[in-house]
């Protein structure tokens, strides 16, 4: 008797494991996403629900900002780390920002993506574990932060640490798995956004010239983390369907149909 019920459990586990795997995605799929390798201005063809989509980039700065400044642009260069994967590429790029302040104190600059004249929020695709991207420190006491968007419509501002240190560094900066990256509503926003980095610089910090550079933007993500069966339909198009009368139907003798 305790054989016989023991092969009928282990038949119903196997039964029960089996089915969820025809008709959902596996909740452990990974990828890796390139935002901007820095390499083409305004030519990033990064894919996102089967668009390409490009945009610029451009820096801002707090009050105190020097005059004619600050100033970006694209230079030469590359992380030797990432020469050994790259080598097809021909003249590589990477993005620079120089700034210079009036005063020390506590300054700021946002290097943000921009279209059409306006700042662009970036969509990210599927449940975002972690930013990865390569940063050039100058050996000032500068604080680097990404700024991203929930979907809930607020932001937040993800500590990257200090840029206290001389030449390349990669860094990789979480996203907490308390931050919604859906909403769970039909109409609400699909995917969280990237909206730009800020760099602060210390209160006692030198600030009459400061340079960083930025290359090799990605980004990890569950991109099947939220696709389920039957998920197509969220965005089906209604606007040929039949429309329904609340009340039903009236036949010519004022009876509901």
């Amino acid at each position: 008797m305790k054989k016989g019920v023991k092969v009928f459990v282990n038949l119903s586990l196997l039964f029960a494991l089996c089915i969820p795997a025809f008709s959902q995605p596996s909740s452990k799929s990974q990828e890796t996403f390139v935002i901007d390798n820095f390499d083409t201005q305004g030519e990033q063809n990064y894919i996102h629900e089967g668009e390409a989509l490009s945009w610029d980039w451009t820096v801002n700065a707090s009050r105190f900002v020097a005059e004619d400044y600050p100033k970006i642009g694209y230079f030469d260069g590359m992380p030797n780390s990432l020469k050994v994967l790259n080598k097809g590429i021909e003249n590589p790029k990477v993005l620079g920002v120089k700034v210079a302040y009036n005063r020390k104190g506590d300054n700021w600059m946002e290097i943000l993506p921009t279209k059409d004249g306006k700042n662009y929020e970036i969509p990210l695709i599927g449940n975002v574990q972690h930013f990865d991207f390569w940063v050039w420190g100058a050996n000032y006491l500068y604080y680097l932060e990404l700024m991203i968007r929930d979907s809930n419509g607020r932001v937040h501002v993800l500590s990257a640490g200090n840029l206290r240190f001389n030449g390349w560094k990669n860094i990789i900066v979480s996203v907490p798995g308390w931050i919604d990256q859906h909403s769970r509503l039909r109409s609400g926003p699909e995917n969280l956004t990237f909206i730009g980095f800020r760099v602060r610089s210390d209160a006692a910090e030198y600030v009459d010239d400061f340079t960083v550079y930025f290359d090799n933007l990605k980004f990890l993500s569950n991109s099947l983390s939220y696709i389920y069966d039957g998920y197509e339909l969220k965005e089906a198009d209604f606007s040929d369907a039949e429309t329904g009368s609340v009340a039903g139907k009236q036949n010519s003798n004022g009876d509901a149909k």
